[in-house]
């Protein structure tokens, strides 16, 4: 099954990015990365219970992690990852 993820930028400095992430606009969790320790939390979960929120978590995690090692910790504003 393909599944799509989107993360928007909400605030950055020089130690955190924080992104909103889910299926799409309407149904977003929010997720920080701490880019000094290198380590996700996930602030708030998706609002739909029927939607499962540990599944996208996880996806936003892996796309996240491709800005900061890939991309030499570039975070754009919209980002979209497919599986």
């Amino acid at each position: 099954m393909a599944s799509y993820v989107l993360l928007l930028k909400e605030y950055e400095d020089n130690e955190i990015v924080v992104y909103r992430f889910g299926p799409n606009e309407n149904i977003m969790g929010k997720i920080e990365l701490n880019k000094v320790t290198r380590k996700f939390s996930e602030l708030e979960t998706l609002p739909n219970p029927n939607i499962p929120s540990k599944f996208y978590f996880d996806r936003a995690v892996q796309g996240l992690v491709v800005c900061l090692v890939r991309e030499g910790g570039t975070f754009p504003e919209r980002t979209a990852f497919e599986s």
